[in-house]
């Protein structure tokens, strides 16, 4: 017979769980000190190994204590309903998973506006996904479909698209310095070698992208993240200025 504090010394289970077990009618001590101490057998530790390994696959201690207790319990039924709501629980949790990256990204881009990235983030969401796998299929050929997975995705956590974040961010941050700014041009500069890396030789697919870009409109359809068209063309500006610069260092 073990004393209550040698069973939480050998399970890790502490004695205010053994003491709850006992008061609910789930694991009751094989005996009792003369001072009133629980004392647990061979019987009361495998039991309470079973207790521990159905609560850690998320069976209530009250569907617990039926199961165990009960001779005609449903085994197969109860652990196919436990099955389908974990499966159901992960599905949420991605999801969730999905939302907060979502945020995180467009917290980033916002310039650590909260409130503006959530209200965006909300606008983003409100589209209608079948329509805008329709407005992608009317615009690019079948080609340029398959580049559409290349673009940054304020939902990605691949290295491309958090450094296009990262950039767009910097670039926000950066507009009051203006086009000619050294650092808006490392800025640009970097976007530029991220574009010649990922889409070489695609100029109409991504001149189709850009169009689309500076449409507030046209970009809801495609379902992007709503970035503000001051941000757009002080981009576009930027880049002319870049490659004007880029020009006189050939000639």
């Amino acid at each position: 017979m073990l004393h209550i504090h040698d069973v939480r010394k050998l399970t890790g289970v502490t004695v205010r769980t053994l003491r709850h077990y006992d008061h609910l009618d789930l694991l009751m001590p094989a005996a009792k000190t003369e001072g009133g101490h629980r004392l647990y057998g061979e019987y009361e530790l495998k039991k309470l190994q079973q207790i521990q390994f159905l609560k850690q696959i998320g069976f209530s201690l009250g569907e617990i204590k039926s199961m165990l207790q009960e001779e005609n319990w449903e085994w197969t039924d109860s652990i196919k309903k436990q099955l389908i709501y974990v499966v159901q629980e992960q599905q949420h949790l991605h999801q969730t998973e999905i939302l907060l990256r979502e945020l995180m990204n467009s917290i980033a881009l916002e310039g650590q506006d909260h409130l503006e990235a959530i209200r965006k983030l909300m606008l983003l969401m409100d589209g209608e996904k079948t329509m805008q796998d329709r407005y992608k299929e009317k615009v690019f050929n079948q080609q340029q479909m398959q580049l559409l997975d290349r673009i940054p995705r304020i939902v990605g956590h691949d290295s491309d698209s958090l450094e296009w974040i990262g950039l767009i961010g910097q670039l926000k941050e950066h507009m009051d310095r203006g086009l000619s700014d050294d650092r808006v041009q490392q800025i640009i500069r970097r976007m530029d070698e991220k574009r010649s890396e990922q889409f070489e030789g695609e100029d109409d697919f991504l001149n189709k992208l850009w169009e689309i870009r500076l449409s507030p409109e046209e970009s809801e359809k495609m379902g992007l993240y709503p970035i503000d068209q001051d941000l757009l063309h002080f981009m576009e500006d930027a880049y002319t200025v870049f490659m004007q610069s880029k020009q006189k260092e050939k000639d």
